[in-house]
């Protein structure tokens, strides 16, 4: 048991205006913030638990379900309470990413491993989406999962992240992210957990340290004593602190959950809406026409392909002038699954006969290699589209690019920056490639 020291403090009883202005509060309903809403329970998994068959729960969202938090702290709390259940989890989340890549990488990162369950962690990364687009993939996420497998239970679960967020959970309202969340979850009947309350909650009594580094000092430490750290930067939570919270509010909605519902095949029925991204899906490059420089790296062997061999589908690369791909599809979206590193350089891409634009694969955070997307060309009409993209001959001025404290790092390694390289592994699609002439292939 934890014990904290209690001290009540005045709540406000209005938003800041940054607060509505930042968030969109101002043109978009918030719902009332609630820990837990039941809806059709988890009927299916907690079934198969019960029975001692064997379970995976799958783990769907950035970098807050990455870290050795909440994540493991839930696997281990089921296997806990189903000793006799086989529980293994699909950990399938990246850090920086959001549901509008997640809808696309669900097949090939999570339901091909065969999910019972699947928590979906979207609502931090999708802050600065519009719930327009949150729509589409969310709905995207829920209809592939049950045409995929009917009996997968789905639970959304919201995290905290940022003083603004903090804010309107003190004063009773999920994020926009979360709320617009929230439509889904009702037209689909899907749980769901916003692990943030009580944090909230404990921040405004004065128990929670909400934002704070660890006490090094002696003054620093007895200024901490009694209270919780939650975070360090506000966003991702300590191990032994915010994911403890995180853990305790799925614990106890777990509790409220379990009793709700029959098991019974999940039926996607009408969509919320028409033009969401149920057809969203990864096509591997190879299926992509490709000029001659192009490389197709070993995931078995190439130490920078083997990283992310769990990730994308294929590696290929080039880094060359002038060096390109391309492809046609009929659909209303495309995009690229790639990488951004220290020795990537910029793209001219090009879609039907728009004028071409540059694209940068590397920003400010680029001292390594992360898995990234791009988009090409989005609420596209659904009729046949070209895209073609080759490599830019000039190399970017990467010490402008760069944050100021990873200057130093190209300073030390200036061979590591030096490159206009693409890694890409996969095409981002919604729609169908397709298949191009000799004619076309040469142009």
């Amino acid at each position: 048991m934890r014990t904290v020291t209690v001290h009540r403090l005045a709540a406000s009883v209005f938003f800041s205006a940054a607060v509505l202005a930042s968030l969109g509060a101002d043109d978009y309903p918030l719902r009332d913030a609630v820990e837990c809403t039941v809806r059709g329970g988890l009927p299916n998994v907690f079934a198969k638990l019960a029975a001692g068959k064997p379970v995976k729960i799958g783990y769907l969202g950035g970098s807050i379900t990455a870290q050795a938090g909440w994540r493991p702290k839930t696997l281990a709390w089921f296997r806990e309470r189903f000793p006799n259940a086989q529980v293994d989890e699909i950990n399938a989340a990246i850090g920086g990413t959001g549901s509008n890549l997640g809808v696309f990488r669900l097949q090939h990162d999570v339901l091909r491993h065969a999910p019972d369950l699947l928590f979906v962690e979207f609502a931090t990364n999708d802050g600065g989406a519009s719930p327009i687009t949150i729509h589409k993939a969310m709905e995207g996420i829920v209809r592939q999962t049950w045409q995929h497998d009917a009996s997968t239970d789905i639970c959304y679960v919201y995290t905290l992240a940022h003083e603004t967020n903090l804010e309107l959970l003190q004063n009773g309202k999920f994020s926009r992210a979360a709320s617009a969340m929230e439509e889904v979850a009702d037209h689909y009947s899907i749980p769901t957990i916003h692990m943030g309350l009580d944090v909230a909650r404990l921040a405004k009594e004065g128990t929670l340290l909400f934002r704070a580094a660890k006490g090094k000092t002696e003054e620093e430490k007895r200024a901490q004593e009694g209270k919780i750290l939650f975070s360090g930067d506000g966003v991702h939570p300590y191990t032994d602190g915010g994911h403890v919270l995180y853990l305790e509010a799925v614990a106890r909605s777990m509790a409220k959950i379990k009793p709700v519902g029959k098991p019974v095949p999940h039926v996607p029925g009408k969509p919320l809406r028409e033009d969401n991204w149920e057809k969203a899906k990864l096509v591997p490059l190879s299926k992509a026409i490709r000029s001659n420089g192009w490389t197709q790296l070993d995931q078995t062997r190439d130490s920078l392909a083997k990283r992310f061999a769990n990730r994308l589908p294929e590696m290929w690369t080039c880094d060359a002038p002038g060096e390109w791909l391309s492809f046609r599809f009929k659909g209303t979206q495309a995009g690229f699954y790639d990488l951004l590193g220290p020795d990537c350089g910029q793209l001219n891409v090009m879609l039907d006969e728009q004028k071409p634009r540059v694209v940068r694969r590397i920003d400010g955070y680029c001292s390594y290699h992360r898995l990234a997307s791009m988009t090409v060309g989005s609420e596209l009409d659904d009729t046949v589209h070209t895209v073609r993209v080759e490599i830019h001959p000039e190399q970017p001025d990467k010490a402008k690019i760069l944050q100021s404290h990873r200057l130093p790092d190209l300073e030390k390694s200036p061979a590591k920056y030096d490159g206009i390289a693409w890694y890409v592994g996969a095409i981002m699609l919604i729609g169908d490639l397709v298949e191009q002439s000799s004619e076309e292939q040469a142009q």
